[in-house]
């Protein structure tokens, strides 16, 4: 399917820009959440990652947060051609953040090329942000077949129904894969974890809180690894 792009004005997209709640520039959220102060931080930043994600966790269950582990990826190929997309965070320790994908995907792709990788958690609703930039490894293949196994049976079926970013003609073309997959292992047999689908792990160098404030003067406050292995803080202007 071809689809043409026009950059004409239409008397609809005139109107829509009249309408305040449709128009990005009327969109203001006016932040009154208590600050971020650095006597306030954790000596290290997966400990205080800790705190903000339990209390993400806790808004979730109240319903305020919508997956508090999910996380944007941003990377970037061997060109320096950025791509995002957002994955869900399936782990995370003193070592660093870890999320599965297929091993064939644009996004795995990127990473082979370039290392390089930066993590946002958008905690909108809560007026939070978590930045982290830092470099990426596969995780071994026995901790990769530990959480294989964690999987819903479904999803175990998913990772091998999907050929992950390349094109395909059809969703019934991704149906009939997983139909044919689900014949040959039904449910309460077990999946073999396919050879092209695992983990990254993202080892953090620079790991930033963002607290938004009144008056867009957030608090932003950054920790950086420094070559000993111990980190410093340091505060950014909003």
């Amino acid at each position: 399917m071809c689809i043409r792009q026009d950059d004409r004005v239409t008397d609809r997209d005139a109107a829509a820009s009249d309408d305040p709640i449709l128009d990005p520039a009327a969109m203001r959220k006016h932040y009154r959440a208590e600050g971020l102060e650095e006597h306030d931080l954790a000596a290290h930043p997966m400990d205080q990652f800790t705190r903000w994600f339990e209390q993400a966790a806790r808004a979730a269950a109240d319903g305020m947060v919508y997956e508090p582990n999910a996380m944007v990826v941003a990377t970037a190929d061997a060109e320096g051609r950025p791509s995002s997309r957002t994955v869900l965070m399936k782990q995370y320790d003193t070592r660093g953040f870890v999320f599965y994908t297929n091993y064939d995907s644009r996004k795995a792709q990127d990473l082979a090329e370039n290392p390089y990788v930066s993590l946002v958690f958008p905690w909108h609703a809560i007026a939070r942000q978590v930045v982290v930039t830092g470099t990426a490894r596969r995780t071994g293949r026995d901790e990769t077949a530990a959480y294989f196994r964690t999987r819903p049976h479904g999803s175990q079926l998913g990772a091998w129904a999907s050929t992950q970013s390349s094109v395909i003609y059809s969703r019934a073309e991704l149906d009939a894969s997983y139909a044919e997959l689900s014949a040959r292992y039904p449910e309460g047999e077990q999946v073999p974890v396919p050879p092209h689908w695992g983990g990254f792990r993202i080892a953090p160098q620079t790991v930033e809180f963002w607290q938004g404030r009144q008056n867009r003067l957030h608090d932003r406050l950054r920790y950086v690894a420094d070559p000993d292995g111990t980190w410093h803080v340091e505060r950014l202007s909003p």
